[in-house]
């Protein structure tokens, strides 16, 4: 069953547990945790961190763990209690932890070129349903209560449709509401025809194998969600700040790119704009996210 969210509620879903590649111990001066969220394979994120925190340790000058939370609650309180120094997150739930903790935006992704990009709901194109009034009655698996892409703004397009009144009242529209913790997890579970939908990413598609990418189709897309980001704890040393966001910009050269497929495959990244979120701001304030 799907819980009505509030500000609070949602930072506190999962306390800090995590997928470890190094134990997520309190923050230290002579090393940088980062925490990822599972947007993908966790298993295959784990090899993806190792990779990607050798070279990172390499170019700031300093040892660099990485770990994988269950999801993005458990990202924020691992800031929060200082078990991670930075966070790879969506930017609902930057905005949130922003407010509830001081979070600091650091850089946002780009991805296709572009700074943004959409949710989406997903069905299997033999499941007879056409639009969003079909899926009445119907169980749906979002990937995460604090994701904007992979649940909020696919929601609102039910909201805009007149279907339901808000994200409280979703219970009374589907059969059932499922959170799988990830991109991936969800449209797993939709392609395998354990639920009749998935709400996700406009890219999630890509993270089944092409036959299933061939048996899935979208019927609803949302408005354009300002890209993922990378966010750092209050506190945080400014010169470490300064050398982790100078070796990430320096992802973006011709001769490093290959590395982003190990930071969930953006195209690059730039220094972070925090008036690009007002938007979701605005959104988490009228679904009671944000006061």
């Amino acid at each position: 069953m799907a819980m009505h969210l509030n500000r609070r509620t949602v930072l506190r879903l999962a306390g800090a547990s995590a997928i470890s590649l190094a134990s997520p111990l309190a923050a230290q001066n002579d090393r940088l945790r980062l925490a990822f969220i599972p947007q993908e394979n966790p298993e295959k994120l784990l090899g993806d961190i190792e990779a990607i925190a050798g070279w990172l340790s390499s170019e700031i000058g300093l040892p660099v763990e990485g770990f994988v939370t269950i999801d993005h609650a458990a990202a924020v309180e691992a800031l929060r209690n200082g078990d991670a120094d930075i966070s790879f997150m969506g930017a609902l739930p930057f905005v949130l932890a922003e407010a509830e903790i001081g979070a600091v935006p650091l850089l946002s992704e780009v991805y296709r070129d572009a700074p943004s990009y959409t949710g989406r709901i997903y069905v299997r194109r033999d499941s007879g349903i056409r639009s969003l009034a079909d899926l009445r009655g119907r169980d749906i698996a979002f990937a995460d209560p604090i994701s904007e892409s992979g649940y909020l703004y696919p929601l609102a397009e039910f909201v805009q449709a007149g279907l339901i009144e808000a994200p409280g009242t979703a219970e009374a529209f589907f059969g059932r509401i499922f959170f799988a913790g990830g991109y991936q997890q969800a449209m797993q579970a939709m392609a395998e025809g354990l639920v009749d939908a998935a709400g996700a990413s406009q890219y999630a598609d890509l993270l089944l194998t092409p036959q299933q990418q061939a048996e899935v189709k979208w019927i609803a897309e949302s408005a354009p969600i300002p890209s993922h980001l990378v966010i750092a704890r209050p506190g945080l040393d400014a010169d470490v700040q300064d050398r982790f966001i100078d070796a990430m910009l320096k992802l973006n050269a011709p001769d490093n790119r290959e590395k982003l497929r190990y930071l969930y495959g953006p195209d690059g990244y730039v220094r972070a704009d925090p008036a690009a979120y007002d938007g979701v701001r605005d959104i988490a304030r009228r679904y009671g996210l944000l006061e």
